[in-house]
């Protein structure tokens, strides 16, 4: 007998959406690496975010967050995190020229130090971020200093783009795991190997627990808090910061998180976070509905 089809159904709306994308990456990748990077973002803030609605939703969550602030201030935060988001994505299929400047990059703060002494000792370190700047400036500039860092992936909804995505992160060195029973084996290997494994710990999870992130209530995973006693790994929060010109970053890693427990881990780790986004409001993914779980009243932003 033979076994069933269990071929996800065809989705003519996402193969859609995969093949304009495929169609503007080429194309991007054709030009110069700084031009191609301009044109993504602006492309992102004036056409494609827009359109998707991903303005609507930064608007909405700028409302929620910061309703004090001027409506103009967030107009600007929204477009600012469009052009990020797309200058990321285009960044990250620009491997060559992406890891060639990113292994330029200086990495600094305390938890420089405490990466390299765990190394050196075989410990396991997980590194935290969240959807902010560009962690794979973080990720590449660390792998070019020999460091095997693996990443934690979630697979994208659109299946026909997810596959060639999950390509670019392999790309960059260091292995890379899909969340799920088999990735979590290969990423638990990896840490008990005395390798470092990056996570990012800032979207909305159903299974999370209610924290304070900028002042409202999201559900936030407490794996990575876990997964560090549990293992008896540092617990280190890493930002790339984009700088003015739109092209470079600074990488920041901060002193280890004191191992207690992990709801008090994890709010130190989204404390983090948090002074990064108001430092930097526009490099953060606004475009997440973060805040989904939370009994909030819906809002909505002035265009």
């Amino acid at each position: 007998m033979s076994s069933p089809d269990i071929r996800p159904p065809f989705r003519p709306d996402h193969f859609a959406v995969n093949l304009v994308l495929r169609g503007l990456i080429k194309l991007a990748l054709v030009l110069p690496y700084t031009l191609r990077v301009a044109f993504l973002g602006g492309l992102m803030r004036r056409v494609l975010g827009p359109l998707a609605g991903y303005r609507r939703r930064a608007l909405d969550n700028l409302a929620l967050i910061w309703p004090d602030l001027p409506p103009a201030r967030r107009r600007q935060i929204a477009d600012q995190a469009l052009e990020n988001a797309g200058r990321t994505l285009i960044e990250n299929y620009s491997t060559a020229e992406f890891t060639a400047r990113a292994a330029a990059l200086v990495p600094e703060g305390p938890g420089l130090a405490a990466l390299e002494a765990a190394r050196a000792a075989g410990r396991p370190v997980i590194l935290v971020s969240g959807h902010f700047g560009n962690y794979e400036a973080a990720r590449a500039a660390l792998v070019a200093r020999g460091f095997n860092i693996g990443g934690l992936y979630r697979n994208l909804k659109n299946r026909y783009f997810n596959a060639h995505y999950v390509k670019t992160m392999q790309a960059f060195g260091g292995p890379v795991f899909p969340q799920g029973r088999a990735g979590t084996a290969g990423f638990v290997r990896h840490l008990k190997e005395g390798g470092q494994l990056v996570l990012l710990f800032d979207q909305d999870v159903a299974s999370g627990e209610f924290l304070p992130f900028l002042g409202r209530p999201a559900r936030t995973a407490l794996s990575a808090a876990q997964l560090a006693l549990r293992l008896k790994a540092d617990l280190i929060p890493f930002f790339a910061i984009r700088q003015p010109d739109g092209l470079d970053f600074r990488v920041e890693l901060d002193a280890p998180v004191p191992h207690s427990d992990p709801r008090t881990m994890t709010e130190a780790i989204t404390r983090a976070l948090e002074q990064r986004v108001r430092a930097h409001p526009g490099q953060w993914f606004w475009i997440h509905n973060r805040w989904k779980g939370s009994t909030r009243r819906s809002r909505k932003a002035p265009d």
